[in-house]
């Protein structure tokens, strides 16, 4: 199997990892009563391209190889450099929806009984469920040798992120106040110590 075919395989099982790791989610989620939503058409353009990013079109490339002309030689280093950066992707994400428990939601919701998570990952940063996407952006990168397809991903995520994220905090605000400016004062939003 070539270099380029390992990391291309890798990539489909990151992403049948991420799946099976939120499906389970997404079924409770539907059980727990939302008592308010901000859902919006940038939300909406956000989640959209980070869909897009993150999974149609690099699995269009990996099913499909187009577009050949955007193909670069494989590397080991850098496969290596992906299955790092995509495994501690859906380390962060499992661990994400765990410590979010009842509380987690696809979209920005708040739900019956929502509490403040500052615990697992969220002791760290406000936004780790991003922090995971921005990973498996840049797994993707290393993992698939192609300008469209690799770094399809992180165009993805920065669109999700820059549309989402002042609206999520915003939104947790207005729900928590004081506590969740204070939580603010003490974490970073994706980046642990940095950003």
């Amino acid at each position: 199997m070539s270099i380029a075919a390992v990391g291309k395989t890798l990539w489909v099982l990151g992403i049948l990892a991420w799946y099976f790791i939120r499906r389970p989610h997404e079924r409770r989620a539907r059980r727990v009563q939302v008592v308010t939503h901000r859902r919006s058409p940038s939300e909406r353009i956000g989640l959209a391209a980070a869909l897009l990013g993150l999974a149609i079109v690099p699995g269009f490339y990996v099913a499909t190889g187009i577009p050949e002309s955007a193909d670069y030689a494989a590397r080991p280093w850098a496969v290596a450099i992906g299955i790092v950066a995509f495994v501690a992707a859906m380390w962060v994400f499992r661990r994400t929806h765990k410590a979010l428990g009842r509380n987690w939601s696809i979209t920005l919701e708040i739900r019956d009984r929502h509490e403040l998570v500052s615990s697992g990952p969220y002791a760290f940063v406000r936004h780790p469920m991003y922090t995971s996407f921005l990973l498996m952006g840049i797994g993707q990168a290393f993992l698939l040798p192609n300008w469209l397809g690799g770094l399809a991903g992180l165009v993805g995520f920065a669109v999700l992120f820059f549309l989402r994220v002042d609206e999520e905090e915003r939104m947790m605000l207005e729900t928590f106040g004081p506590q969740y400016r204070a939580y603010m004062e003490k974490t970073k939003r994706i980046i642990p110590y940095i950003y």
